[in-house]
């Protein structure tokens, strides 16, 4: 390969075609390799060390509000998933079945986790028998697998990983506030950590997690309009515990049923990132969750003195952030391109006239802005440039995100707008089932994202039918 050759070919224009430049860019960036299992990735080191970061940072959220790690098996008995009816009802469609053991045909089917809530419940008639032993505040870090029908890489997988927690309370009210709580844990991760701005709010009923009383869902809204759910949270109420017999004998000596939750997110969170700050260079890397967050590029390499300044540099900056040296033979304009490719937030430049000067270049991924820093000033400036760049790509996203959100009074006009712009879209609804499904029939897609906690007040009367409204929702086709 010739030192001024490209790795990294042009990738397509977002603009072009989304679909293609997102695919581009997860192969590119040597996020994940294809397997002969449909809808399986191999999700590569530098994809891995992306999703490292986050369960990282995320674990230690849980372990702060008090969570705990367990781990449950892989298999669930078809009997123990049919406890609950609306549950497996909800899940049928995606279960994988386990029909043998070798050669032997197994007595009863073995269902390949989709979500873990009955092994959950199974666990916790065995080891809960008085209110001494609530609260169960549990989390796994785990794989599953919905055998999907159509798959994207990291967005929708036929297996994926994720965390889920299950927790059991004694009260109604300690179980919904664990449930906010913990939604907004990860709506605190995705704008302070990802740089992404989300939508907290509850599903309508139609689209509530199966077999929960309530779920809870932060939105987040992507280059192409499309609205990603990023994390959900589910009040279960009592009806698991009643469906595995499960109670506790409470202070006064009665026995009592108690209320449950899960909440989790996935790898999906990857894809997210990848369509909510990417460009058409490919990645562009949230700091906090970088793999590498500055690179050092050694300039006219060949000549005295470059390396051994820029490996000083490199140990100068480990001390502080996550920081790699490339010393490779290939060009600077390659290194320039293939960082870049990889989201990279900063790049430091080092060659001969800046060692004369005592200086370095620094260039910021997000916007391409050039510092020359004093390399006297290197570790003061270098963290301050990092926060720069998250406050940078969460304020773009947000700007995005506001200029990308409509308002629609008559379903007349929420169907031009669904037709003519995409992005969020909020309008009155009455609460009825049969409008929501209109709604989606009608704009080719459009579904209910989320009642938003803060409910503006747009109209007095539903988009769809013209009754009376009790919510704002806001509508939008996803991924």
């Amino acid at each position: 390969m010739a030192k001024n050759e490209k790795m990294v070919d042009a990738i397509t224009s977002m603009d072009e075609d989304f679909a293609k430049w997102y695919t581009d860019i997860v192969k590119k960036a040597e996020l994940v390799e294809y397997t002969s299992v449909k809808g399986c990735m191999v999700i590569r080191p530098y994809g891995y060390a992306i999703w490292e970061n986050i369960q990282k940072i995320l674990d230690g959220m849980f372990k702060d509000t008090g969570h705990e790690n367990v781990c449950m098996p892989m298999f669930i008995p078809e009997s123990l998933l049919e406890k609950e009816k609306d549950h497996v009802e909800g899940f049928a469609p995606e279960v994988a079945w386990v029909t043998h053991g070798g050669s032997e045909k197994l007595e009863e089917r073995l269902c390949v986790r989709p979500t873990s809530e009955t092994l959950f419940c199974e666990h916790y008639k065995q080891i809960i028998h008085s209110y001494r032993d609530l609260p169960k505040l549990y989390n796994q870090w785990v794989s599953v697998v919905r055998w999907e029908k159509t798959t994207r890489p990291f967005l929708r997988t036929r297996e994926f990983l994720w965390q889920e927690g299950h927790t059991i309370h004694a009260t109604a009210e300690e179980a919904k506030a664990e449930t906010v709580k913990m939604l907004n844990v990860y709506a605190d991760f995705c704008e302070n950590v990802l740089a992404m701005p989300v939508v907290k709010g509850v599903k309508t009923e139609k689209e509530r997690f199966a077999g929960a009383e309530d779920t809870y869902t932060i939105e987040a809204l992507m280059h192409d309009g499309k609205a990603l759910q990023s994390g959900t949270s589910h009040y279960f109420g009592d009806g698991f515990a009643k469906a595995f017999e499960i109670q506790y004998m409470d202070k006064d000596n009665t026995l009592k049923t108690p209320y449950q939750t899960s909440w989790g997110t996935t790898t999906r969170l990857i894809g997210a990132i990848i369509m909510t700050h990417g460009d058409d260079n490919g990645l562009v890397l949230p700091p906090k969750i970088a793999p590498v967050q500055v690179v050092v590029i050694p300039i006219a390499q060949h000549k005295e003195g470059v390396l051994d300044k820029a490996q000083e540099l490199c140990d100068r900056l480990s001390k502080i952030c996550r920081v790699k040296s490339d010393v490779s033979e290939n060009s600077p304009g390659w290194k320039f391109a293939e960082y870049e490719m990889k989201g990279v937030p900063l790049r430091v430049e080092i060659g001969p006239k800046d060692i004369e000067k005592n200086q370095c270049v620094i260039v910021r991924r997000d916007n391409r802005e050039k510092y020359f820093v004093s390399l006297d000033e290197l570790e003061a400036k270098i963290p301050e440039l990092l926060e720069e760049v998250h406050k940078g790509l969460y304020n773009k996203a947000l700007e995005r995100r506001s200029n990308m959100t409509y308002t629609a009074k008559t379903l007349d006009e929420l169907k031009d707008i669904a037709d003519n712009k995409p992005g969020f879209i909020k309008a009155m609804w009455c609460g009825d089932t049969a409008c929501e499904e209109k709604i989606k029939e009608v704009t080719g897609g459009v579904k209910s994202r989320c009642i938003p906690f803060n409910e503006e007040h747009l109209s007095d009367v539903c988009v769809c039918c013209g009754k009376p409204a009790k919510h704002m929702v806001f509508w939008g086709k996803q991924y």
